[in-house]
């Protein structure tokens, strides 16, 4: 009797329902990535006037982007492997590419969500207005930052096989990034470390999508921060590829 193998559409139509399944029955923890920036958005308000809208909506969206890619992907990524999802899936008759391509899909729907959230916060509590072509240049910015955490949350989970480390050190990057990118975009830990922060990915990201927000403020400076943020994503990209393993012994 002839095998049939599915083809890759069905392949791929049948991993996206799988994992927008999973991510609705962990959609508590989707709750908790939304409402953090959000909350930030609205507890921000005093900040509009003296920082810019943009400034604010940017470090919002930036903090939401950080927690999808270290503590959303990367702790699914290491608890589906210590399951043996991931060894299960490749001794079927589907190409390895499409089961990560899969969860990523899911992600950049998770970015589109979190960015919808916080302009929706920036709008309704903080009075903040953006333009049609600003909404439109930060959600592609947004999509860019999101795959810099993507493929650094890939990073961490290639280098580390337990689920717990993989956890506790997503947790500790997380952390600082935001305590040390925040306030070092605020000018509160002194100029050297502010002027580190900037090329960060941190700060990198933040910048291209603050001044995408506000097309007309998008000069060299801008489009530096945006090769640099490319540099970031492609030098994690090719390290979490070459060091993640596909179980975790």
């Amino acid at each position: 009797m002839e095998t049939k193998i599915p083809s890759t559409s069905n392949v791929m139509s049948t991993l996206l329902r799988a994992d927008l399944t999973t991510q609705w029955r962990n959609r508590k923890s989707v709750i908790m990535v939304l409402l953090v920036p959000v909350i930030i958005c609205i507890s921000w308000k005093s900040l509009v006037d003296k920082l810019g809208g943009p400034f604010v909506l940017a470090n919002c969206i930036t903090v939401g982007l950080t927690a999808i890619g270290l503590m959303g992907y990367s702790n699914s990524i290491a608890r589906d492997r210590d399951k043996g999802i991931f060894q299960r899936l490749r001794v079927a008759p589907v190409p390895s590419w499409s089961i990560m391509i899969s969860r990523l899909i899911v992600q950049l729907f998770m970015i589109l969500l979190v960015t919808i959230a916080v302009f929706f916060a920036g709008y309704y509590f903080d009075k903040i207005t953006v333009s049609a072509s600003g909404y439109v240049l930060s959600f592609v910015c947004a999509l860019i930052g999101g795959a810099l955490y993507l493929s650094l949350g890939q990073v961490i989970v290639g280098l580390i096989k337990n689920p717990e480390t993989v956890s506790s050190t997503t947790r500790l990057v997380y952390f600082a990034f935001i305590m040390i990118g925040m306030f070092g975009e605020l000018g509160l830990l002194g100029k050297q470390i502010g002027e580190a922060v900037k090329w960060s990915p941190y700060g990198t990201v933040k910048h291209i999508i603050s001044d995408s927000l506000h097309p007309a403020t998008w000069d060299v400076h801008s489009s530096v921060a945006l090769l640099v943020t490319f540099g970031y994503t492609l030098i994690f990209t090719v390290l979490g590829i070459n060091w993640f393993k596909w179980n975790s012994r």
